[in-house]
């Protein structure tokens, strides 16, 4: 008698796929920039400078207001201190007892002698000379050399690591299946047509 069920099953398939680890290395580069700076020359001079106050000066032939007010108040002290002087002179003179007339013609002769000195307006002009300075000359020369500037850019080498990588992937579902493998079943058994009748005899 063969058997009338047939069980078969179906394992699971599962694809895994595996991505190993990796570290890529990135070499560092260097750039380099070169700049040029132009030098050059330079040449300051100053020439001989010259000063001339020429103030006393022109105040000694046309004096200021100021200066004139200042020249007439000496100009009336100094006479009122001579004439307070020449005053006194002659008062002594005029107390000695034997004065006579030519003590009185001194006295005339001596104020018409003073007032010609002081009248003649013979004077050289002007009375002070100017004031005069001078500042050296100077020269400064300064000369600078061209330069070259270097740049240097360094990049860093650079690391990159990429981990490893596991992918599982079910392909096949896992079953079980059943197939009937017998023949008809007949109900009564007596239907089949192959049927044969069982003998009970003894």
């Amino acid at each position: 008698m063969y058997p009338l069920i047939e069980i078969k099953t179906v394992p699971i398939e599962i694809e895994m796929k595996v991505t190993p680890a990796k570290m890529e290395y990135t070499r560092g580069t260097a750039d380099l920039e070169i700049s040029r700076g132009d030098g050059g020359l330079n040449i300051k001079s100053r020439p001989i400078k010259l000063n001339i106050d020429t103030f006393e000066a022109r105040n000694s032939v046309v004096p200021t207001a100021m200066r004139s007010v200042e020249q007439y108040s000496q100009k009336g002290q100094q006479a009122s201190y001579t004439a307070t002087a020449t005053y006194a002179q002659q008062g002594q003179m005029l107390l000695d007892a034997k004065i006579g007339q030519d003590m009185i013609t001194k006295f005339a002769a001596d104020a018409s002698m003073k007032n010609y000195k002081e009248n003649v307006g013979i004077k050289f002009l002007p009375t002070t000379g100017p004031e005069i300075s001078w500042d050296p000359g100077d020269m400064q020369i300064r000369y600078e050399m061209d330069k070259l500037n270097f740049d240097w850019k360094v990049n860093q080498p650079e690391f990159k690591f990429t981990p490893g990588d596991i992918e599982l992937s079910v392909t096949q579902q896992p079953d079980v299946i059943i197939k009937y493998v017998g023949g008809p079943l007949y109900v009564p058994p007596s239907a089949d047509p192959s049927h044969q009748p069982v003998d009970v005899e003894a």
